[in-house]
């Protein structure tokens, strides 16, 4: 799930970065079709990477690889921004064995000394250079992903309760409390969503639960 829904964020990334979208915000409708259809064209040409309609385990791993950000940034007009789009997905690459490992500590200790620093890059990376989409918000699962996965690694030693399904039933669970069956409420604030989620997952929540039965 947590491949999925960054795979998802950096698709959409892939896709303003060919339109430009930082430097004209507010485009039209046609005109993302336009830029969705040039990626989709480029991704199945190059990597044999067939359009899905919805993002899909699979296709996620494929997407999140250097070969594809190389292949994106073949569509990407300035170099400049061609660099903080290999940067970006160098850093997530890094990071990446840190929460798909069970216990960081004894499978990949170089990747989570460099987590937090690549953590901050990362972040520093999305509120300049694509301050156009991220203006003050941002996903749960790269919230996740920057700001907890050393704080529940530093409390258990393992990161099993961050990319679990219950994640996802807190997904649910939360659509309900907005009182809505999709995603288009505005009723809570996100940040008010994000703290739910948390305490939710939280496996040092859940141990102190269970200490109370």
């Amino acid at each position: 799930h947590c491949d999925i829904g960054n795979a998802t964020e950096f698709y959409k990334i892939f896709q303003d970065e060919i339109g430009e979208v930082y430097k004209r915000p507010n485009p039209s409708r046609e005109e993302r079709r336009t830029w969705r259809a040039a990626l989709d064209k480029q991704l199945r040409k190059t990597m044999k990477l067939k359009p899905v309609m919805r993002m899909n385990g699979n296709y996620a791993r494929r997407l999140m690889t250097m070969e594809a950000a190389e292949v994106v940034c073949e569509l990407v007009p300035s170099e400049e921004r061609r660099e903080a789009l290999r940067e970006l997905m160098r850093l997530y690459l890094q990071m990446k064995p840190v929460w798909r490992a069970t216990c960081p500590a004894k499978e990949c200790p170089d990747q989570l000394c460099r987590y937090s620093f690549n953590s901050q890059r990362f972040a520093d990376l999305l509120s300049s250079t694509f301050k156009y989409r991220y203006n003050g918000k941002i996903t749960n699962y790269l919230h996740k992903t920057l700001a907890h996965v050393p704080e529940i690694i530093e409390r258990e030693g393992s990161i099993g309760a961050w990319a679990s399904e219950g994640n996802e039933s807190a997904n649910k669970l939360f659509r309900r409390f907005r009182k809505m069956n999709a995603r288009q409420s505005k009723a809570f604030e996100l940040e008010d969503v994000l703290k739910h989620h948390w305490l939710y997952t939280s496996k040092y929540l859940q141990n102190f639960m269970n200490a109370h039965k």
